[in-house]
């Protein structure tokens, strides 16, 4: 059974678009480009762009005979983390409030 891993290419146009999309938070955030609730608007759009490289460029979420198992798995992980994220948050709220 041989398996499709992806082009050369593929990884050298991932790995850079990631050195890019790395970069460019970090030279926001240096240069003050914007105020605080924008820069974190737009850094959150750049690391889901960063996620969407990883995932189709690394993680081959669209490749195999299956890949519908592969998007469904991530659903999976996306609803874990949001409930870990969200609960601590809801925990660290109310812990605060106690007198």
């Amino acid at each position: 059974m041989e398996e499709n891993h992806g082009s050369t290419k593929l990884y050298v146009m991932g790995f850079v678009l990631s050195l890019i999309l790395t970069v460019i938070p970090l030279w926001l955030v240096v240069q003050h480009v914007f105020a605080k609730g924008m820069l974190t608007i737009v850094i959150t759009a750049i690391a889901v762009g960063q996620l969407l490289i990883q995932l189709f460029c690394f993680m081959h979420i669209k490749d195999g005979e299956k890949p519908r198992y592969h998007a469904i798995a991530l659903v999976l992980g996306a609803v874990i983390v949001f409930t870990i994220v969200a609960g601590s948050i809801w925990i660290m709220t109310f812990n605060s409030q106690v007198h």
